[in-house]
């Protein structure tokens, strides 16, 4: 039923991982955000987006089909604001619709989770007044809550291929964070035992455990020193 939706999800991001020890992630399979095929550096990331900001998924309201979000709206809030272009409220609305490349779906927290965090690049909606859209070639990079209680960018990234040579920034992080485990099942043998190779990825039990990060303030960096909001009383 979803062999379609596979092979749409291969073709995109087979060229992304065409090396031996990607520096991106494909996103695990439960996930219905496709990697975008043309990488884009961090700073034309936050010079194309209204709002760039680190958030935490609260809830969805979405329509499915065959198993897959097909169109509704997420709520999320706003946990760090980088980039402001209107008065920012503390929960955002962001709509998407449709099946394709580039999707701004997020993951659905159940009752007992906390919802997972990213930092997102967001456009404001055309069409509503209060609600965002993600740019054409996706919208979020998964975050994670160290064992000190700060946020890291996930590394190897997914969601969103990006230019720049995160490499070197990437150091070895003990995550208190459960989105920093993935299952078997949500990862290919071929990309898990590259990452376990590499050191990116180890054995925790039933489940795979991520082991590197990037701090947020190098990623702040690499936005440029024109894309944060300097006027604070839009937050």
């Amino acid at each position: 039923m979803k062999y379609w939706y596979f092979l749409l999800l291969l073709a995109i991001t087979f060229p992304v991982f065409a090396r031996d020890i990607p520096e991106h992630i494909p996103p695990d399979q439960d996930s219905t955000i496709p990697i975008p095929s043309e990488p884009v550096a961090f700073a034309e990331l936050a010079a194309r987006a209204d709002l760039v900001a680190v958030v935490r998924v609260l809830d969805t309201d979405y329509e499915y089909t065959r198993g897959f979000p097909s169109g509704g709206t997420a709520f999320l809030q706003v946990l760090i604001a980088y980039k402001v272009g209107r008065p920012l409220e503390d929960i955002i609305k962001v709509y998407e619709e449709g099946l394709h490349a580039g999707e701004c779906y997020f993951e659905n927290p159940t009752v007992w989770e906390e919802g997972r965090r990213h930092l997102v690049f967001l456009k404001f909606s055309p069409d509503v007044d209060d609600q965002y859209n993600g740019l054409p070639g996706g919208c979020k990079l998964d975050v994670l809550v160290s064992r000190d209680n700060r946020y890291a960018l996930r590394y190897p990234v997914s969601g969103l291929a990006v230019t720049d040579d995160l490499k070197p920034f990437a150091r070895r992080m003990d995550f208190s964070d459960e989105y920093a485990h993935v299952k078997d099942e949500n990862i290919s043998p071929g990309e898990r035992q590259a990452l376990l190779d590499a050191g990116y990825l180890v054995k925790n039990g039933q489940r795979f455990a991520f082991t590197h990060g990037i701090e947020l303030s190098v990623i702040r960096k690499l936005m440029g020193p024109d894309a944060p909001t300097l006027d604070r009383s839009l937050k």
